[in-house]
């Protein structure tokens, strides 16, 4: 295969104009904004993006390479079919969800960053604990994204997939560099549309080609392979219902989605943006479901592909950009490439601005440097970008292994942030205690249940737990257990440790967490035997009635 010179024109004329977009909005915010403050321009867009482009960036991060490749490969593939293809529907009710129930509570203390209520209610300790899964997420989101792309590029225009890396990894690092959150915003407007319209452009010709049957025909009936449709097996329900779970639910606590429904200028457009973008991103996937199932109703022998098909050689993966490069004339499937190109840096530059805002202004901020001027923090944010970006492009040239950490990473979100997240919106009376011991509880059953992607063979096995060539497989929806597991103990040694401290069965000098500290809740003297006697230089003064924590505080004081 030769190296293609149309293709490799056309994706560098939409790298320009993708860096010039964003070079452009730096350029725009800087000057319609000069007295803002610097920092929540870069994280938040100053909380004034409108409408249409929170639509669009929304829409966009989660419609990424990811998103377009995976749904396409999972149609694909014999074994699974369009029954499997969750993340649609898991992504757009996900978005529904979080814009109906965590919009308003995260809007109306303007926070910054999904970390910044765990750090309110838990403290700075337990917060940069709970910082590592969503940070170890995003950097392993952006290396895998550029590891798909530079195999797509490979694939299509015959040039190294190390080359591809780069470039991508410099060009969104630069223009995030820049504009921060009106770079990433605006560019993803350019980025969803071009998706948009090159994937529809190439539908009818791969639907009308020759060598390929009647997707509704081999919907139902056996072709070149199994139908299409799928079938979900009663042994694979709990499954199944457990991946569903973790599409819904997991993908509310990450930053890349509070940072846009935290950027709009009030809490009515952040829950349209959040529904509206549930549709836009259920609909999107309706071009790769279509070109998933044209690859299961392809003779492939009849195509410059040949024999064995890409399901026998290991590249069911790319069957996307398969399907585009040797069904679609190639001059259309230039058109594919460069909707898969900004599909890819659509989130690969949300990814980025993500981590570096949660440990600028979460970890930097609020840990290192409490004293640190707005500029500091936007250059700490800057050099974190450099950092994460040169990273991720590392890891990314390790593309298999970087899938399943990212897979892993995705899933202790899911366990250990979401309930996280949902006790210190809604239980404010969690405390410390309870976050530490969820997150170790959380961590350590998640981790007991093993990887087979990495070779991490469980510990623990859950009912309907098999062995299959070699490997164990969980069929158990263990990763949901998990979650409900955490949410509980959370709650439960919240309690159990006010309990404990409140009679007395615990000193309050061992409180180290201060969760007893500003409570206003009068209590029973016989209930609280800590505070009946008070240390007053050598003498100890009985409390013959009940006094409220703050005015227990200001006795001391006294």
């Amino acid at each position: 295969m030769s190296l293609n010179i149309p293709g490799l024109v056309s994706l560098s004329v939409f790298f320009m104009l993708t860096l010039a977009t964003g070079i452009w909005a730096s350029w725009k915010s800087k000057k319609d904004h000069q007295n803002r403050n610097p920092t929540e321009m870069a994280i938040v867009g100053g909380r004034n993006i409108n409408v249409f482009i929170g639509l669009f960036t929304a829409t966009a991060t989660w419609v990424g390479g990811a998103y377009i490749n995976g749904t396409a490969e999972i149609v694909y593939l014999p074994s699974k079919g369009l029954l499997w293809v969750q993340a649609p529907v898991g992504f757009a009710l996900s978005l529904v969800i979080g814009g109906f129930f965590f919009v308003n509570p995260m809007r109306s203390k303007n926070y910054v960053t999904v970390m910044d209520p765990l750090q309110e209610t838990y403290g700075n300790v337990m917060g940069s604990l709970l910082f590592i899964p969503p940070l170890l997420g995003e950097v392993f989101w952006f290396a895998a994204i550029l590891a798909s792309l530079g195999a797509t590029m490979r694939v299509i225009l015959d040039i190294g997939g190390s080359l591809a890396i780069i470039i991508s990894a410099c060009t969104v690092t630069l223009y995030t560099l820049l504009g921060g959150l009106y770079s990433v915003a605006y560019t993803d407007v350019i980025q969803l549309v071009f998706i948009t319209l090159s994937l529809w452009v190439c539908i009818p010709f791969v639907l009308v080609n020759s060598v390929t049957e009647s997707i509704y025909y081999t919907a139902t009936h056996q072709s070149y392979q199994d139908p299409w449709i799928g079938k979900i097996e009663k042994q694979y329900l709990g499954r199944w219902l457990d991946d569903f779970f973790y599409l819904v639910f997991g993908s509310i606590p990450w930053q890349t989605y509070f940072q846009r429904v935290l950027s709009t200028a009030s809490r009515g457009q952040a829950r349209l943006i959040s529904y509206l973008s549930g549709l836009g991103c259920f609909s999107m996937a309706i071009p790769s479901v279509l070109i998933g199932a044209v690859a299961a109703s392809t003779d492939w022998n009849q195509t410059s592909y040949g024999l064995p098909s890409p399901l026998e050689r290991g590249e069911s993966a790319m069957i996307l950009p398969l399907v585009l490069h040797y069904l679609c004339p190639a001059y259309i499937s230039i058109a594919g490439l460069g909707a898969i190109a900004a599909a890819a840096m659509s989130s690969a530059d949300s990814a980025l601005l993500s981590a570096s805002s949660m440990f600028a202004h979460n970890v930097y901020r609020k840990i290192l440097r409490k004293k640190a001027t707005e500029t500091e923090v936007l250059w700490v944010m800057r050099a974190s970008m450099l950092v994460f970006g040169a990273g991720a492009a590392s890891l990314a040239f390790y593309s298999n292994s970087v899938y399943d950490l990212w897979f892993l990473s995705g899933e202790l979100v899911y366990a250990l942030l979401f309930p996280q997240l949902c006790c210190a919106l809604f239980a404010p009376s969690t405390n410390t205690y309870g976050s530490a011991a969820g997150f170790l509880v959380g961590l350590l059953m998640r981790l007991l249940a093993g990887e087979p992607a990495l070779s991490i063979p469980p510990i623990i096995c859950y009912p309907a737990c098999s062995l299959v060539n070699g490997t164990y497989s969980q069929l158990f929806p263990f990763k949901t257990f998990t979650m409900l597991l955490t949410l509980g103990t959370i709650i439960a040694v919240s309690h159990l440790a006010v309990v404990l401290f409140q009679r007395n069965l615990l000193p309050c000098g061992w409180d180290v967490c201060n969760i007893m500290e500003g409570t206003s809740t009068r209590i029973p003297l016989q209930q609280m035997e800590c505070i009946q006697q008070l240390e007053y230089g050598t003498n100890s003064i009985a409390l013959p009635f009940a006094f409220s924590s703050n005015e227990l505080f200001k006795v001391l004081a006294e």
